[in-house]
């Protein structure tokens, strides 16, 4: 998925550079056997990758690393350097390794391992809290008898890749009502929807992938009901299933309008969703999007990308205030204002009455392509017909267990005890679903793996505004400013109590990365987060 050109650069590191002009804790980026490479120094050892960043082509170069491994600059995936391994979300794919040949004074880079996407990866926590081994089941080799996964999005792919990664060779079931799942959806309202990314980039893996790996993907079927006393699944085409683990991954819906003449309202979610949107495009001139919301202005910039004139509408006074703050709020407007966006702020939709939205002081706007982007709520039917804990989401503790032994919970229906800012949270980040998915996928095989990473998420305006977040604040005391915001080279900490929650930065993506960092070296120093269930709400 990268834009980025395939030029070869830097030296050529088959042939070798002198050893002194790779320092220890340095990297150098170059190229070896027509390929971009990057040669890692991390002393008394040496490492040569590949220069580009598997999830959407950062060059790693711009990263920092941590120990041996290697973190993206755009979205912290991580990497290990011995042998590649996509170890943490969103890179699903390993890195290519070569082999390193130190003589006479130069490093050079030697033939290409052959290595089959990195499945022998060590497992490595984040954080230096080192998980223990207990037994789920009485054959910890093997682990549970089987493992359901309900739902086919960032948490549940991510789980069944990670269990496979792990070394776990029994039966893994995804299931999922999309009939497209998995998919790239942070794409959605993107590049896809923008037209500058073919459908072919959004499959997380090609089908071929999931055959190699025996993981079965039962789609466009959704489960009707879990039995925790039997281990089952009931499927809504009336199979029923046995789990020895079962994830909850079931994801999130959209809030729908319930105003006269809302069955024109779109609602982006799904690949099908983007698909309806793309065709009424093609035969509009005019969009309305009804939320201020990252999904409602992502939209909003793909559909001007398309060369619509598109209209806001929010109840809010600025666009994504309450998340960013009124500094950045203030720039996405501007950014917004600039490319055509007219924003009517301070007004709710009454009513859809044929082309026109009408505002609540009567007021009309010609709308033929209407889209809403007012928030979703977490799917939790599944789990309170079952008996879970719920707390505005599923009650996790801190290894995404629920009340219910044997079976977890991750992505936008999971709420978990986040040791960082001492709350419960459940949020909505790609990210935060994928990275959870792979902790509850080592936790199913004995790992007491905690759940302690930082959030994360990203949004893109245009190609002009791109915002990176870090952390987690839903209300501060201040903010502090690095830079200058309206020239789009900032950083925004948010600050509760003296302390720093959050950040969000523009055109500062290694600030961003360090400041991750930073926050997970903080909580090792901290107690780790727990998650009493009887004081969870039911």
């Amino acid at each position: 998925m990268s834009e980025h050109s395939e030029e070869l650069t830097g030296p050529d590191l088959a042939q070798g550079v002198e050893i002194s002009s790779v320092g220890a804790g340095e990297m150098i980026a170059g190229h070896a056997f027509g390929e971009p490479v990057l040669l890692v120094h991390v002393d008394p050892n040496w490492f040569a990758v590949g220069a580009k960043c598997t999830h959407y082509g950062a060059p790693l170069s711009e990263g920092i690393l941590v120990g041996e491994t290697l973190r993206c600059p755009w979205h912290h995936a991580c990497f290990e350097l011995r042998n590649g391994a996509a170890t943490y979300a969103p890179a699903l794919n390993d890195l290519p390794v070569y082999e390193v040949v130190l003589e006479n004074n130069i490093v050079r880079v030697a033939k290409k391992r052959i290595h089959s996407n990195a499945r022998d990866a060590v497992h490595r926590p984040r954080s230096s809290r080192a998980p223990t081994k207990v037994a789920l089941d009485p054959n910890p080799l093997i682990g549970p008898k089987s493992v359901i996964i309900l739902g086919g999005g960032a948490a549940g792919n991510a789980c069944a890749e990670m269990l496979r990664r792990e070394g776990y060779r029994g039966p893994v079931a995804v299931v999922d009502s999309d009939s497209d799942a998995p998919y790239d959806r942070p794409n959605l309202s993107k590049d896809y929807l923008a037209g500058s990314a073919p459908e072919e980039w959004l499959p997380l893996h090609p089908s071929d992938f999931y055959e190699a790996q025996q993981i079965e993907l039962v789609r466009g079927v959704t489960a009707r009901n879990i039995d925790p006393k039997a281990k089952t699944v009931t499927l809504s085409d009336g199979n029923v299933r046995e789990y020895g683990a079962l994830l909850v991954a079931t994801g999130a819906s959209p809030i729908r309008l319930d105003i006269p003449g809302g069955d024109r309202v779109l609602y982006l979610r799904t690949l099908a969703d983007c698909r309806r949107i793309i065709d009424q495009s093609k035969n509009a001139k005019t969009a309305v999007i009804i939320g201020a919301s990252f999904i409602g202005l992502e939209t909003a910039a793909s559909l001007v990308t398309r060369g619509l004139r598109v209209h806001v509408v929010a109840p809010e006074t600025l666009p994504l205030s309450r998340v960013l703050g009124s500094e950045l709020g203030t720039l996405i407007k501007s950014v917004h204002e600039e490319k055509g966006v007219v924003f009517h702020l301070g007004h709710s939709v009454k009513s859809i009455d044929g082309n026109a939205v009408v505002l609540d002081d009567d007021s009309r706007i010609d709308g033929e392509l209407i889209v809403a982007g007012v928030g979703v709520r977490p799917n939790l039917e599944l789990a309170k017909a079952a008996g879970m804990i719920l707390d505005g989401g599923i009650a996790v503790n801190e290894f995404l267990e629920t009340s219910i032994a044997g079976i977890f919970a991750a992505g936008d229906v999971a709420r978990w005890p986040d040791a960082y800012s001492d709350a419960r949270l459940r949020v909505e980040h790609w990210v935060v679903a994928e990275r959870q998915g792979q902790v509850a996928a080592r936790n199913m095989l004995g790992y007491r793996d905690r759940f302690d990473d930082i959030p994360f998420f990203w949004s893109a305006h245009y190609d002009k505004l791109s915002i990176q977040y870090t952390g987690h604040a839903d209300k501060w005391d201040e903010t502090r400013i690095e830079g200058d915001v309206m020239k789009m080279d900032c950083a925004v900490s948010y600050i509760v109590a003296g302390h720093r929650r959050a950040i969000a930065t523009i055109n500062r993506d290694r600030q961003n990365l360090e400041t991750e960092v930073a926050m997970e070296a903080e909580l090792l120093l901290k107690p780790p987060a727990t998650l009493t269930f009887e004081s969870a709400e039911a």
